[in-house]
């Protein structure tokens, strides 16, 4: 790869991350495809861009504990509750048909972004619930599942995670996306990059640019982000959710 080539994969790594820290997940909506157009097979492409994906984790994180908005309970809850089924899903993934799984995640992905749409004050104001032991148990066991989809398919399961923390923890859109990005963005994406270096092909030589670009991305996207008010941040939670699903019902062709 030239050098061209290497600032094209830069340029992609810090809007797709920019957009992902902003609205809390759907980098693979761009980063992926591309690494696919370029001439990856979709096992290597999304081994590649899942080890990528962590410097989103650690640029947003370092933007946001500038605000001291994080919540360490709810950061343990993820991480812990999701890497199992992060490691799961990675596994999994590499002896299914991946196009029946991109379709259904898809049509479950535009599924959130009409419920938040209709549902207008939806995470615009922080009001904690479900905060029992019950309560946190539920929210776990649906975070497992969540992380599932995260390890078998990088596209859009930290949109997932956003809303379930807004609908079932009470959080509001900006302290949801915080707490998204710094657990799923460290903890999920870490022991999924972590899991597809060990037993998948990466593509080593692509990885500094990708890296560079999301870790850049990841913070300017979360800087956006903390300036934001909720109702922005609904809104363009929206509009990804929906571009990211129709994206994976058209498939990884751009």
């Amino acid at each position: 790869m030239d050098y061209t080539e290497q600032l094209i994969l830069f340029l992609i790594a810090v809007v797709a991350n920019w957009f992902s820290a902003l609205a809390g997940g759907g980098a693979g909506l761009i980063q992926l495809p591309v690494l696919i157009f370029m001439g990856l097979p979709f096992p290597l492409a999304l081994a590649t861009h899942k080890i990528a994906t962590v410097a989103l984790g650690l640029g947003a994180t370092m933007r946001h504990l500038r605000e001291k908005h994080l919540e360490r309970w709810l950061l343990s809850l993820i991480v812990l509750a999701g890497v199992p089924g992060v490691i799961t899903g990675a596994l999994f993934i590499l002896d299914v048909d991946a196009r029946k799984a991109e379709v259904a995640l898809g049509l479950l992905t535009l599924g959130l972004s009409l419920y938040s749409w209709f549902k207008p004050q939806l995470g615009l104001v922080n009001t904690a619930r479900n905060r029992s032991t019950q309560g946190i148990m539920v929210g776990a066991l649906v975070l497992l599942l969540i992380g599932f989809a995260n390890g078998a398919l990088s596209a859009g399961s930290g949109l997932f995670v956003t809303l379930w923390l807004v609908y079932w923890f009470g959080l509001d859109y900006k302290t949801a996306v915080a707490q998204t990005l710094v657990a799923v963005g460290l903890g999920w994406n870490g022991a999924g990059a972590l899991t597809m270096g060990t037993v998948a092909e990466v593509q080593w030589d692509w990885i500094p640019a990708l890296i560079a670009g999301s870790l850049i991305g990841g913070y300017l996207g979360a800087n956006t982000s903390v300036q934001s008010g909720n109702l922005t941040i609904k809104r363009l939670y929206e509009v990804i959710t929906l571009i990211v699903g129709l994206k994976l019902l058209w498939g990884p062709g751009l």
